[in-house]
Formats: structure tokens, C-alpha cells, sequence
């Protein structure tokens, strides 16, 4: 079914997962058009993002934020067309970024709303790299990595939407940048579109020998999302004075049991005492989202300019949600992966 201008199509949270989401983890439901009251406005979501961070929401588990109670909306980033309004400052026709959920359309009073105007050039790019993961990038290297000039730099998930766009911004601040991603076709993306001076292979033979050679002179800064078996290749070779922004870990969200191996945590506590590293989570729009005018002028100039290149996956219709996000969580996107629900 597509979208429509008389039915509301949404995915409800059926059950919470146990390890990896399943098909039976959501459940679509079709209803009215909601109606915009007096100090609010019907939006129609013509794009809705996919981030790991949905992962924890499904859970009942002690967070930064509540879960999503079942039988209610999933959540997520849209980006949506103003189609009534009796809220000041937007317009019928109006695109805005908002935090419309897995639904056709949303009433919304206009928190935590922003305007694009008209036409917009590229509005899903609002839901990547002019949006919540960019700013992720941006913040979380310039605020806790601290960069400078000659150091060296590794991310992780370096493919995707974070990732990427931390490589390149740290390469324009002149830095020696490694990403990590998984297969040979994202590496070669990594060096060969995005600029990268390296990227392994984290599923190929010797992964950590080739991050040891990738990286002479140790690490500086290691931005983390993902976790598991990519930082314990890292581990060994922060230097002294180390910075590690954390803004995810993608490989333990479906995880029901800690990892097998040995305990890991004090080896890592005394390397963080002897060689007086920095350790630091952050929750962007918590942490930074008062950066965020400043973000926005300096990456818009950034994309503009073509400096920081920016790769989207598309995949059309509401119902293909579930089993892209899915497949989000198991590595499978290249690239910001959104979903266009408008036929």
C-alpha cells in the first residue's frame, strides 16, 4: 500500500526483542489522518531515517531516554511536508525536519521542529550529514577528540554515515585518517571517494596486524561506534594523551550476555590511568545541540564546496522499513540509509 491522503500507516512496537529484532518485533497498522488542533500542525513524513539508536528504544532497559511502550509508534527522524498549520512560523508547504516516528503523518506543535522552507535542495540530507549524524561527526571530534594537525585518527563504521563524515572532516583539519569497514567495496570507497589515507578490512585475515601497519605512529584519536572486536585491535596502539569519543556501539545492540573472552575492563582502566587517555560518551542533541547553528554554516559549506562527500541509500516504501533496519544493524548499508514513504 503507498502512501495516501486519507489512511495513516504506522508501525507499532509489538513485542520487544530478545537479541536481534524480528519480524514479529513491529506490527504495521493502518489508521485516520490525525487532525491539527489550535497551536499545531499536520506534517506528511516524506522521509524517515534509519539509526542504530532505534535498537535501544525496542528495550525496556535503564537508558538516557524511555523506550517506546507497546502498541506506540516507533520513533525516528522524518523529514516532513506542513500540510495544516496553526503554528506561527510555518506555512503550508513548509519542508521541516522533525521527530515524525514510522508513520505517514504526525501533529506536531512545533518543538524540537526545524524549518527548511519551500524547496529545499537534497531535504533528506537533513536526516545524514546536514543533520543528526553529521553533527554527531562534527561535535564528537571537535568538542572530545580535540584534533590537531599530524595526529592520527581511526574510525570505525567508516562506510557509513558518522563515520564517513568524521574522516573527512578530520582530513581537512589535516589529520592521518584509518577507517574500518567491512568488505573490500566499502574500503575501496572509504580511500578512493572519501579520501581516507587507509581503511581495513575488519572481516578480513590479520585484520589487526593491518591496522597496526595502517597506523606507525600509533593513534591519537579513536571515534567509537562500534565497538567489539574493532577496539580490541585498537586498544593496544593509543598513544599517550588518547581521545575516544563513544557515540555508539552498533556491535553489541543485540546482544543478550557480555562477550566471551577475558574480562577486559581492567587491562583498559590501566591504560587509561598510565597513559592518561580520555574516555568520553555523548548523547548529541543532549550534549551539543547548542552547537548545532554553528554545525550547520560550517558543513553546509563543507557539502557545498565538495569537500565532505556524502553517500545515501534510498529504499522506497514504508513497509520496507523493518527489514532494512534489520539489516542496518547487521552491517548491511552503505551509506545513510533512509526511507522514502511518498510514492
Amino acid at each position: 500500500m503507498s502512501q495516501s491522503n486519507s489512511v495513516n500507516r504506522k508501525f507499532v512496537l509489538a513485542k520487544r526483542p530478545v537479541g536481534e529484532p524480528t519480524d514479529q518485533t513491529l506490527r504495521l497498522e493502518n489508521g485516520d489522518v490525525p487532525v491539527a488542533g489550535a497551536g499545531q500542525m499536520l506534517l506528511r513524513n516524506e522521509f524517515l531515517s534509519l539509526d542504530p539508536y532505534m535498537r535501544g528504544r525496542m528495550s525496556d532497559a535503564p537508558s538516557y531516554t524511555a523506550p517506546v511502550e507497546i502498541g506506540g509508534t516507533m520513533v525516528g527522524g522524518t523529514v516532513a511536508e506542513v500540510i495544516t498549520s496553526n503554528v506561527k512560523g510555518y506555512e503550508v508547504g513548509d519542508w521541516v525536519v522533525a521527530f515524525g516516528g514510522w508513520q505517514d503523518y504526525t501533529v506536531s506543535d512545533g518543538t524540537m521542529v526545524i524549518n527548511m522552507g519551500k524547496d529545499p535542495q537534497n531535504p533528506s540530507w537533513a536526516l545524514g550529514v546536514l543533520g543528526m549524524p553529521g553533527l554527531t561527526a562534527w561535535a564528537g571530534l571537535t568538542q572530545i577528540g580535540q584534533p590537531e594537525e599530524g595526529e592520527t585518527l581511526v574510525v570505525a563504521g567508516a562506510s557509513g554515515p558518522v563515520g564517513a563524515t568524521v574522516g573527512q572532516i578530520a582530513k581537512i583539519l589535516g589529520l592521518r585518517v584509518v577507517g574500518v569497514a567491512g568488505g573490500a567495496e566499502k574500503c575501496a570507497h572509504v580511500v578512493d571517494v572519501l579520501g581516507f589515507d587507509a581503511c581495513i578490512d575488519y572481516k578480513a585475515d590479520r585484520f589487526r596486524h593491518a591496522l597496526k601497519d595502517a597506523c606507525p605512529k600509533g593513534i591519537d584519536i579513536y571515534f567509537e561506534n562500534v565497538g567489539g572486536a574493532v577496539f580490541d585491535a585498537v586498544m593496544p596502539l593509543l598513544n599517550p594523551s588518547a581521545r575516544i569519543p563513544v557515540c555508539g556501539l552498533i556491535s553489541q545492540y543485540n546482544a543478550t550476555s557480555l562477550p566471551d573472552g577475558p574480562d577486559r575492563m581492567s587491562l583498559l582502566m590501566g591504560m587509561m590511568l598510565r597513559k592518561r587517555m580520555t574516555m568520553r560518551g555523548f548523547i548529541v542533541f543532549d550534549d551539543f545541540g547548542h552547537l548545532y547553528p554553528e554545525f550547520a554554516k560550517q558543513m553546509g559549506a563543507w557539502v557545498a564546496s565538495g569537500q565532505i562527500k556524502y553517500r545515501e541509500e534510498m529504499i522506497e516504501g514504508l513497509e520496507q522499513a523493518p527489514a532494512s533496519f534489520i539489516g542496518l544493524l547487521r552491517g548491511e548499508g552503505f551509506g545513510k540509509r533512509v526511507i522514502k514513504l511518498s510514492a
